[in-house]
């Protein structure tokens, strides 16, 4: 990720349509060319950090910045529209005529214990080995959790992950390390609206799956075997309010010790993993 210094090149990158990540503003900066800074990332939906010296300085590597700064993306982006299409083309090479009705999909798998979702019409299940899956952080801040994560879900094979734009970890430097490499690999959507984001998976026959320890049931309940969006939320709150609405189901992972949560990143990667190991039999 290449950075940008001072107010006019902060300002040139915006209005020129290079793709920048996060915009960063010194505290106590203003101005005319501050607030059109300001305004120019407000449309182009970049997210504008106000930050404290220290941190300013840790940026810029205590180059003369004129209080702006901006990270400039490395990384390619893909839209909803894009990953969608990508899934779609992955899940085709390999789809059979096998199509399960809604009305016997409610049935119990050979496994009592495991929970089919009943389908609509417009969601099925074929070869469930190659069924999409999508991975969505919603608002997870910490670079590293985010690497950790996308290496998780690069080794499980998904086919892309949405992520938040506001209130999320950029995607830079620290995330490319801590992913080994991962980053490169997957494809990444970020999105302003995740309610209608969730919205358009569940019209293009995704279930979504959330994980949140309230009202869920243990993942190892819930058949996998269909297009899932599985969800993990921030370090601290997990998935909003608003998010956890909009989800088919929610789910947990049980813990026998004293400390009732798990890192983010080993979430993601215990609910990841179970989904391909329930697609493998």
């Amino acid at each position: 990720m290449n950075l940008i210094i001072g107010r006019k090149p902060v300002l040139e990158a915006l209005n020129s349509g290079e793709k920048i990540d996060q915009v960063y503003i010194l505290y106590g900066q203003q101005g005319a060319i501050i607030n059109s800074i300001i305004v120019a990332a407000k449309k182009k939906g970049v997210k504008v950090n106000q930050v404290s010296s220290d941190k300013f300085k840790q940026i810029t590597k205590d180059k003369i910045a004129q209080g702006v700064a901006a990270l400039k993306s490395f990384q390619k982006f893909y839209t909803l529209e894009e990953l969608l299409s990508s899934a779609k083309q992955k899940q085709k090479k390999h789809k059979t005529n096998d199509v399960i009705s809604n009305e016997s999909s409610s049935e119990k798998s050979e496994f009592s214990s495991v929970e089919k979702i009943p389908l609509p019409i417009n969601r099925s299940r074929n070869d469930s080995a190659f069924f999409p899956l999508i991975l969505i952080l919603d608002s997870i801040q910490d670079t590293h959790n985010v690497g950790a994560i996308m290496r998780s879900a690069e080794c499980c094979g998904v086919d892309g992950i949405i992520i938040t734009k506001h209130n999320s970890a950029p995607i830079n430097e620290t995330v490319l390390k801590t992913s080994a490499g991962a980053v490169e690999y997957v494809k990444i959507c970020p999105v302003n609206n995740l309610a209608q984001t969730l919205k358009e998976l569940k019209e293009n026959g995704y279930w979504i799956v959330g994980s949140s320890l309230d009202n869920s049931k243990p993942y190892t309940e819930v058949d996998y075997k269909m297009p899932v969006a599985l969800i993990v939320g921030n370090e601290e709150k997990g998935i909003r309010k608003l998010t956890a609405d909009n989800c088919d189901i929610l789910v947990r992972i049980p813990m026998k010790g004293k400390i009732q949560s798990l890192n983010v990143s080993v979430a993601a990667g215990i609910l990841l993993f179970e989904i391909q190991r329930q697609r493998s039999l």
